[in-house]
């Protein structure tokens, strides 16, 4: 199909809330996609970061192929051997102590928020529930997610929300001090904001809310699912960080392009979850699954992690030698990066780039996201930098 039939056929059956860009992509290559016209794109997106191990990899096409060729679906009353390998490799990996299987960060979230609350309840009794997250977060688009969400902006329209969640400033002790109370079952957050705006938490915040909470058995959610599996240099956010969540939530880069997410706990919540308490139909799916298996096989090779590391720095140091005015401030860790941009429209920006053959994405209100493949190559990212760099050259200089 041509770009012009495609849109065609997305305006007349398709609800129409997402803003598409003129382009539709049908093959895509390592950090390379292409459209219908064949115009080559380096993708400093991934999906939003999901295609983490780069486009049409041939061990995960091999991964995936061969098991939709054995058996792609039973349900979960029964035993099949793509979940359990992947979730011994995931707590052999976190140092978590078990896992539950669903299909979106969005659902990860929701199956975190009932663990903890089931947790407390069954430890407390009914009156603690409430749990507090930070401004700027952001956790999913279902209700209690939503709900978590702490973005007025997204909060328009759905009212009235789910009850139970308080907002407090990132890095603000007091202010979680003065939120907590004995109605507190959780403190939730992403060890790096995205959609917020590429935010990095202070590291001695995040250490003395860990001591602050665990006093009172308040649990700790860790959001990973933009920055785990790799995505920071690290296999998951907090291991960089130096802290022991309670719970930690994965998805985007898990699978590979694949839905899949999971919900990972440490002793204290391994057991909250009886037989009833919580389900869904196709989390651990026997292709989703062999999908993350494979992403694992490549993000676990040896120096894998320090690449990313190495590569992030990279764009990073980059961007900072450029010297542009229209540059505030660049941070993020490993491939997580955020470009705070002044007197220029982050949307803007992603779909003027866009038409140069670089794909970007924004966060917040002023930052341009990049979250490229963590197999992206040097000369990729040599290449997406340069279409950057002369865009933004050209955009000072028309001032």
């Amino acid at each position: 199909m041509d770009l012009d039939y495609i849109k065609q056929l997305d305006s007349e059956n398709v609800i129409q809330n997402y803003a598409r860009y003129n382009v539709a992509f049908n093959q895509g290559s390592g950090s390379l996609l292409y459209d219908t016209e064949g115009r080559e794109y380096i993708d400093f997106a991934s999906g939003i970061g999901v295609i983490s191990v780069g486009h049409a990899n041939p061990h995960w096409v091999k991964a995936v192929s061969e098991q939709a060729g054995r058996l792609a679906h039973v349900s979960n009353l029964f035993y099949t051997e793509p979940y359990v390998v992947l979730a011994d490799r995931l707590t052999d990996l976190s140092a978590m102590k078990a896992v539950f299987f669903a299909n979106s960060g969005a659902e990860a979230n929701e199956g975190a928020i009932k663990i903890a609350r089931k947790y407390s309840n069954d430890k407390y009794g009914d009156d603690r529930f409430v749990i507090i997250t930070l401004n700027q977060s952001f956790h999913g688009r279902t209700m209690a997610t939503l709900t978590a969400t702490g973005q007025p902006a997204h909060h328009k329209y759905f009212y009235p929300f789910v009850e139970g969640f308080r907002y407090i400033p990132p890095n603000d002790i007091k202010a979680l001090n003065d939120a907590l109370d004995d109605k507190v079952c959780a403190v939730m957050l992403e060890g790096i904001q995205g959609e917020g705006g590429v935010n990095p938490l202070d590291r001695e915040y995040l250490k003395e809310l860990v001591e602050i909470i665990s006093e009172r058995d308040v649990l700790l959610i860790l959001d990973e699912v933009q920055t785990g599996i790799g995505r920071t240099g690290d296999m998951f956010c907090y291991q960089g960080l130096d802290i022991n969540p309670d719970i930690v939530t994965l998805a985007k880069g898990l699978g590979g392009g694949l839905p899949i997410a999971a919900v990972l706990v440490n002793d204290k919540c391994r057991d909250t979850l009886s037989h009833g308490t919580h389900g869904t139909t196709y989390g651990g799916n026997l292709i989703c699954c062999a999908a993350a298996n494979a992403v694992l096989d490549i993000v676990s090779e040896p120096g894998f992690l320090d690449q990313v590391t190495i590569k992030g720095n990279r764009i990073i140091e980059a961007i900072k030698g450029w010297n542009n005015p229209l540059i505030v401030e660049v941070r993020g860790k490993g491939l997580m990066i955020g470009i705070q941009l002044k007197d220029i429209e982050p949307k803007k920006v992603v779909a003027e780039l866009l038409e140069r053959g670089l794909i970007t994405l924004t966060a917040g209100t002023d930052v341009l996201r990049l979250l490229p493949p963590l197999t992206i190559t040097e000369e990729e990212i040599d290449k997406g930098l340069e279409i950057l760099r002369v865009y933004l050259k050209e955009k000072n200089s028309g001032r």
